[in-house]
This record gives C-alpha cells, sequence and structure tokens, in this order.
C-alpha cells in the first residue's frame, strides 16, 4: 500500500493518468497523493484487531499485539500465509530536500506509524513526480536517510521487524549513481532495492516503425512517469548490474572476502594450507556460490511432483495458488525494542507550509503492484538486517515491463529475487497473475523436457 506520507496531501491536480493503449502503456503523474500515516495507520490497525476477533483471540490491544507476534501461525502484514504485504513511505512535497534531517524526520515518521503492520517498508525516493525527491539517491543524503529508517524499523514492537527495502529511478543509471546506491543499501544495512520505479524517457512505439494515433502522440507529451512493455530490456540490464555491484559490495565487509582473497595461503615450506579465517569457503580454493534462482525454481518443481496430486480441479486451484519459489534466506532477526513507537515519535517535518493540509478522507490508500514473489513466507516476517554480523545477500524485486512468464523468468535468471507486475495488471485484468505463473510453467516444463 502508499505511498504513505506523514500527513496528508492531495497530490498532483486531475487529471493525472493516462492510457496509451496501442502500446498498452500508462503515463502517470499522481503525486504522491496520500491520507497520511496517522489515518492510514489506524486502518491497518483495525483490520489487524478484525482478524484477531475473527481468528478467536478478541479484539483488544494485547490480541492485536498477539496477531502481530506471530500467534496466528500468518505474516504480521498480509495476514495471508505465502503472501507479504509492503507499505511504501515518502516525504512530504513541501518538506525541503536540502534540509535532510527533516526528510529524515518525515520518513522515520511514517515508520513508527506503518511499519508494526508491515512486512516490507519501501522507501521512495525515486518517484517523478515529486520535485527534487530523486536527488536524495545520491549516496550520502540516501545512506543518512535509509540508516534511519532501518533503525527505527528495528524498534517496532513485534516479535519480527519488518524488512526494509529502497525504491530506485531506473532514469539515474550511470556507474557512479547505481554504485553510489549500493554503497548506501550496504552502509545503511538495508534488505534490498526495487528496480525501478517509472521513467521520465519515452521509448519508441512497439512494433519499430508504428506510428501512433495522434490522441496517444499527444499523451506521450504528458509530464509523469512512463510504464509499459517497452521498459522491460532496461529493468533486466539493470537488474544484473544492481545484481553484480551488490553482490561484489559485500566483499570486505565484516570479515567477509572476495574470492580471490579467499583462496588459502600456502605457508612457506608446507603443502597445507592455513587455516581459513572468517569468511572463508572452507572447501578453498574453490569458491562456492549461493544456489541461483534458477536453481531455486527448479527445486520447487521437483518438490511439487514429488507431491503431486490426482489432477482434480480442486487439487489444481490449490496447485495455482502455490508460490514458485522461495526468497534466500535471511539471518535472524534481532529482538525488537519492547517500547512502543508512540513513545519517542518525532512529529512530522517542521517544514510544513502554514496552510494546514486538508483532513484525510476515507477512500483507500493507492495499491502497490502485484508481485510474483520468491517467499513462502513461514510465520514470521523477514527480520531486518544487522550491519554487525555478516551481511546477508541483498535481495532484488524487479518491476517494469514485465508482461508474461518468459520474461519473468529472465529477470529472475539476471538476478533479481521478485517479479512485480503492474501495468500488464491494468491492462489484464483478473487472472493476469494467474497467467503468468502459468507461462512460467509451461516455459520450466520445456526447458526440462530438452535436457
Amino acid at each position: 500500500i502508499g505511498g504513505a506520507t506523514p500527513l496528508p496531501q492531495e497530490g498532483n491536480p486531475k487529471p493525472r493518468v493516462w492510457r496509451i493503449p496501442s502500446q498498452r502503456a500508462l503515463i502517470n503523474r499522481y503525486g504522491l497523493n496520500s491520507e497520511g500515516a496517522d489515518h492510514i495507520q489506524m486502518r491497518l490497525r483495525q483490520r489487524v484487531r478484525e482478524y484477531a476477533y475473527r481468528m478467536g483471540f478478541g479484539i483488544d490491544e494485547e490480541a492485536e499485539q498477539r496477531i502481530l507476534d506471530g500467534e496466528a501461525g500468518v505474516p504480521p502484514g498480509s495476514l495471508q500465509g505465502g503472501k507479504l504485504m509492503a507499505v511504501q513511505i515518502a516525504k512530504n512535497k513541501w518538506t525541503p530536500d536540502q534540509d535532510i534531517e527533516a526528510v529524515k524526520k518525515d520518513y522515520v515518521y511514517c515508520v513508527n506509524a506503518l511499519a508494526r503492520y508491515a512486512d516490507i517498508v519501501v522507501v521512495n525516493v525515486s518517484s517523478p513526480n515529486t520535485p527534487g525527491l530523486r536527488g536524495l539517491q545520491k549516496s550520502e543524503p540516501l545512506t543518512d536517510i535509509l540508516t534511519a529508517v532501518v533503525g527505527a524499523a528495528r524498534k517496532v514492537k513485534r516479535k519480527t521487524p519488518p524488512a526494509v527495502m529502497v525504491k530506485v529511478s531506473p532514469d539515474e543509471d550511470g556507474d557512479v549513481d547505481v554504485r553510489g546506491i549500493c554503497d548506501a543499501v550496504w552502509d545503511s544495512g538495508v534488505d534490498g532495492v526495487v528496480v525501478g520505479n517509472t521513467t521520465r524517457r519515452r521509448p519508441d512505439a512497439l512494433p519499430q516503425g508504428y506510428n501512433l494515433p495522434a490522441l496517444e502522440q499527444r499523451i506521450m507529451l504528458e509530464q509523469g512517469g512512463y510504464s509499459g512493455p517497452q521498459t522491460f530490456e532496461r529493468t533486466v540490464a539493470l537488474v544484473k548490474r544492481y545484481r553484480k555491484i551488490l553482490d561484489d559490495g559485500s566483499y570486505g565487509r565484516n570479515g567477509i572476502e572476495s574470492p580471490q582473497q579467499s583462496e588459502p595461503k600456502l605457508a612457506t615450506g608446507t603443502e597445507t594450507p592455513a587455516s581459513p579465517t572468517i569468511g572463508t569457503p572452507v572447501q578453498a580454493p574453490e569458491v562456492t556460490h549461493p544456489p541461483t534462482t534458477m536453481d531455486e525454481i527448479e527445486g520447487t518443481v521437483t518438490r511439487d511432483k514429488e507431491n503431486q496430486k490426482l489432477q482434480t480441479p480442486e487439487a489444481e486451484n490449490d496447485s495455482r495458488s502455490q508460490p514458485l519459489f522461495r526468497l534466500p534466506e535471511r539471518h535472524t532477526s534481532s529482538t525488537s525494542s519492547s517500547s512502543s513507537p508512540s513513545e519517542n515519535d518525532p512529529s512530522p517535518s517542521s517544514s510544513v507550509p502554514s496552510s494546514t493540509p486538508p483532513p484525510p478522507t476515507l477512500s483507500n490508500p493507492d495499491s502497490a503492484p502485484s508481485s510474483l514473489t520468491s517467499a513462502e513466507t513461514s510465520t514470521q516476517t523477514p527480520s531486518s538486517p544487522n550491519t554487525s554480523r555478516e551481511p546477508s545477500r541483498k535481495i532484488i524485486f524487479a518491476t517494469g515491463g514485465i508482461t508474461n512468464g518468459s520474461q519473468v523468468l529472465e529477470v529472475l535468471s539476471a538476478g533479481a529475487d521478485v517479479a512485480q507486475v503492474y501495468t500488464a495488471l491494468v491492462y489484464g485484468g483478473i487472472g493476469t497473475v494467474s497467467k503468468i505463473k502459468e507461462d512460467m510453467r509451461d516455459e520450466l516444463r520445456k526447458q526440462r523436457d530438452l535436457r
């Protein structure tokens, strides 16, 4: 859900979203319209308490806490096994970008209000429709912001804190930009990146040489973020770059050595390798690598085959509801603080204009994109990392131009852990994700048969 800002804000004037049907694409400039973190918190709290009541826990604060601590056997955000709920947060548009302390205060306010009810907190510093926001992706301010968010997320009143991810722009794709973001990810301790947001660029029409109708040509001139199938190749390329740089970035941190450094040195006059240090592979000089996404997918296919049921309509429906692969295992969580987030909540940035924003409406907050995730969620939410121990592999969510199962497999093979679908849902409607999953199964069967 989201994006959520500390105080309510209207977003940009309507109309603010346009379809380009011939390209199955969208342009939007919503501008982070939000009911405000406090109003969203109230609704999320009510949702958890109603669930607690249905499950027989009661409807008071103690019942709410028991659900958030995992006693119902479901993730505390989604409240559904095998699924995760992300809450996207952002600063108010009137908070000055140059005042990093005020910006941090906005993000931390949202964390304190909402992270308790989320499985994942997504830090949006890449909306193309909020002036100056993308400037926060520079390494130094981004590190400061993410460090503050991770610190606040670890203190949520819950047994396991939510994961924290940062949503980045596909337009800031220079080597310095990407490396700076990856450094900020490692230095701050966030769990990974969402690659990426909508683009300010306007790609050529498909098929090549196609002339857009006059109306669509005018729409292409609208300001805002573009999303559609043409962005897929750039998504794959960016995922590969982020995966490589993020994986390379783990070396040299907290005792983790590069493959070259981890090769054992032979002591002078002996043939016995020196004892391995922390982070050195035991079976050196071979360099071990974590299982690839395709290995994980094939593993779950093998598992499903062993547990195959009779091909009844009921069994088919049950099979379709199962995730296809698993998120990489994460380290055990640190114990969250017992203090309530509200005890030390900072107020939203003091840089709010004198005219108070209008009271929140009762309309639903924007929904986050549907995801084809690698999560077969346990009863506990993925934990927030601790930079004082050995770092784990960073997670990558990929979004941008994904329309079919083959593309999902391609982006997963490129290094992503989760493939997100949004614009394809707008055009495909109900059944889009099921169709994509069926495409994936068909493609995996073909690959298996060719071996």
